[in-house]
């Protein structure tokens, strides 16, 4: 089930992706229009990639659960909202750890972290980028730039940082905000100069997914951010933006509303890769990570073992297994009614944008 507005311009790549994979899709509105189509259809399960406001209107009989868009740096990871579901999948030890700690009543399952199953487990189902077909070429090393939106090192990097590593290909996948926010337009004025260097391909908006970049890179560079663990996670080194334009709200004495956003608990995770505090640092240390990407491989294998959790390709399994109640290992768990459920509808619902 797609949340989308009927004009919205990315909808007929989401619906082409997900046909191409085999998936019969809908498409809904949001808010109320969505919830009629809930009450209407009464499905055994939603699933949710982030907060849901009508939850407490849904039909009874219908269970919810939480597999949440990325691993999580902000605080909003821990909003109390989110620990409403029927149940929510989590990563990692020490993140289901905290979440039980600060929700006692929630119920929350570690099976790992879904997205990256497709580069896991072995199989083809992730079509990897088409380096060749990008004007690139595949002999050489590649670098996946993947910034956030907000508080984002884009603005801070020159209009020519590229050129600096011009015998190395450079893969840009912005936020998908990045692109359609008026606030971001000084964003995408670099991002328009980076793609005009050979070295350079700047992914579109259609290419909602970071997996086909990830399979072709060879070291990632990111802000504070999800892709920084998920690439982390592929046994590959990143590189950690220490630098990013703060709106004028959030410096100087209002500095504390940067902190209050971010999750202050990765802090303890800043031994996942090298970090670059001035921008004109980083194509160095790109090079430096090219030449030896075992310099921060335990710190990788500590995070990954905390945020992510098992990496053996198989939590969307795990998590199939939980929501139709055939796996003995979580059944035992399960309250009666759930184990007792036949296998009906299943009802997975995402946005359109990742």
């Amino acid at each position: 089930m797609l949340h989308a507005d009927a004009a919205d311009p990315l909808l007929p790549a989401a619906r082409a992706q997900l046909e191409a994979a085999g998936h019969r899709c809908d498409v809904v509105g949001y808010g109320d229009a969505a919830l009629a189509l809930y009450r209407e259809r009464r499905p055994d399960w939603v699933i949710f990639g982030n907060d849901c406001r009508y939850l407490d209107r849904l039909p009874p009989d219908t269970r919810t659960a939480l597999l949440y868009h990325g691993i999580g740096v902000k605080a909003c990871y821990y909003d109390a909202a989110l620990a409403r579901f029927s149940v929510r999948f989590s990563e990692g030890a020490f993140r289901t750890a905290e979440l039980q700690r600060l929700y006692p009543g929630g119920r929350f399952v570690d099976v790992g972290f879904a997205k990256l199953d497709p580069l896991l487990d072995g199989g083809d189902e992730v079509e990897a980028f088409d380096l060749r077909a990008a004007g690139l070429d595949p002999a050489r090393p590649t670098v996946l730039y993947a910034p956030t939106f907000y508080p984002s090192s884009i603005e801070c990097l020159s209009r020519h940082w590229p050129a600096e590593i011009g015998d190395v290909n450079v893969l840009v996948k912005p936020h998908l905000l990045t692109w359609t926010s008026e606030k971001y337009a000084a964003q995408r004025k670099r991002l328009q100069a980076w793609s005009q260097l050979p070295n350079v391909h700047v992914a579109e908006p259609a290419a909602f997914s970071l997996l086909p970049f990830m399979a072709v890179a060879d070291v990632l560079v990111s802000e504070a951010s999800s892709a920084i663990f998920e690439f982390a996670a592929l046994g590959r080194p990143v590189v950690w933006c220490d630098f990013y334009r703060l709106r004028w709200s959030y410096r100087g004495p209002l500095r504390f509303r940067h902190e209050r956003r971010m999750d202050q608990t990765i802090n303890g995770f800043r031994d996942v890769g090298a970090h670059v505090s001035r921008p004109g640092h980083l194509p160095a240390v790109i090079r430096q990570e090219l030449a030896a990407p075992q310099g921060h491989a335990a710190g990788r294998a500590r995070c990954t073992s905390q945020l992510i959790g098992n990496t053996d390709g198989q939590a969307s399994v795990r998590i199939a297994d939980y929501l139709l109640g055939t796996s003995s290992r979580y059944t035992a768990r399960l309250p009666r009614t759930i184990a007792a459920t036949e296998k009906r509808e299943t009802t997975c619902s995402r946005p359109v944008a990742p």
